[in-house]
């Protein structure tokens, strides 16, 4: 063989490793994003692997471990972040003082903090810091507010919530004066200018909105909210949609948001309050003082949609639509291995007798095991 061929043979080869690699990780994430179209559709049902559903963790809070909660707008993070500081049964319980909204939550005997959050640290890297501000920022701050040695293991943690309600209760919220204009964006060092995030109203706030005018707001942080917090901004050029086409940014957003969700050390869901305690106790091998309790009368719940509004606000939020399916398969999956890994360390534990013959032995039944309060989907509005 020619020396000529022998290098288009090998140059053939090296051009097709790399597009076998492309095509796989597009198999892998299970989404198709079309030339020319806005959407990506996801498939549901994938089968994840063992270190994707076993999320235990080795969480020392007497030694250099954080627990960093990306807290995310109307998806209950208030009410679970005062969970963190006022519920968990610790040998050091967090210093909660009366009318104060920060919390002390130090390591047993030492002035260090174990948990970053909004009720214990306070908005330290900007109202409502997203992955990208957070990833960046969290170690920068604790290095400043406290001189220590040895490198921190950051746990991050999240809540999410379907979709549609989260966006009618992000409404509802606006409408009553809320705004987050003092949140930073940052990312790659720098805020998003007026031009590359321009505000939907010119007033001090948007109070009294329209759900109307509310979804007719190009620049609505509130479109997609979910996958923008969790993905890497920096990937699609920040705040710049010039960057690259929308197609090709929606691929990249909903693919970062995939993934940086999976590999955090937790995240729970708001229609699953029960679970979501169930999951956060066996990860962190930390126990609820008070069992948390499933709210299904919401501002969200109570608003009377039509078919083409539902259709319209599941149009304007088509990424967080697939970001919530797969995780809620994800978090479910999670949730029937363990419990089955916790039914499994039951059975093991338990003493066999010594003398078989002539016993009857009895089947185990769920009521051996830890219970887990159902969660009342069934009551959940389905928008």
């Amino acid at each position: 063989m020619a020396v000529a061929d022998i290098m288009d043979e090998r140059s053939s080869k090296l051009i097709l490793v790399p597009i076998l690699a492309v095509l796989f990780v597009m198999i892998g994430y299970q989404y198709i994003c079309p030339a020319g179209s806005n959407s990506c559709h996801f498939k549901s049902g994938e089968r994840f692997r063992g270190r994707d559903l076993d999320r235990r963790v080795e969480f020392n809070i007497k030694g250099d471990d954080v627990i960093v909660f990306l807290h995310i707008q109307k998806t209950g993070g208030t009410t679970f972040g005062r969970h963190l500081v006022r519920n968990i049964r610790l040998e050091q319980p967090c210093d909660c003082k009366p009318g104060q909204k920060k919390c002390t939550c130090h390591r047993p005997g030492k002035e260090e903090s174990w948990l970053f959050s909004r009720f214990s640290t306070g908005w330290s890297c900007g109202l409502h810091a997203d992955w990208t501000e957070l990833t960046n920022c969290v170690p920068v701050v604790m290095d400043k507010k406290e001189a220590q040695r040895n490198k921190r293991n950051f746990y991050y943690i999240t809540m999410l919530r379907d979709p549609v309600s989260r966006y009618l209760s992000e409404w509802k919220h606006v409408q009553r004066g809320a705004t987050w204009k003092t949140a930073l964006h940052m990312c790659d060092g720098r805020s998003p200018t007026q031009d590359e995030l321009p505000t939907c109203y010119s007033g001090d706030d948007w109070s009294g909105v329209t759900l109307k005018d509310f979804m007719n707001c190009p620049s609505n942080l509130a479109n997609n909210r979910q996958v923008r917090m969790l993905a890497d901004l920096s990937l699609v050029g920040c705040y710049n949609l010039s960057s690259m086409n929308e197609s090709q940014r929606n691929h990249i957003l909903l693919s970062s948001a995939m993934s940086n969700l999976k590999n955090m050390a937790f995240y729970g869901l708001t229609e699953f309050q029960r679970k979501t305690q169930y999951l956060f106790e066996r990860t962190f091998s930390l126990r609820f003082i008070s069992a948390f309790t499933q709210i299904n009368s919401t501002r969200a719940a109570n608003v009377d949609l039509s078919e083409a509004v539902r259709r319209r606000i599941e149009e304007l939020n088509f990424l967080d639509v697939q970001l919530y399916e797969y995780a809620k398969d994800l978090f479910l999956q999670r949730f029937q291995y363990t419990r089955q890994r916790e039914h499994q360390e039951v059975r093991l534990k338990r003493p066999w007798p010594s003398k078989h013959k002539g016993r009857v032995f009895e089947k185990q039944t769920e009521n051996d095991l830890p219970t887990t309060t159902e969660d009342y989907t069934s009551q959940v509005v389905r928008w």
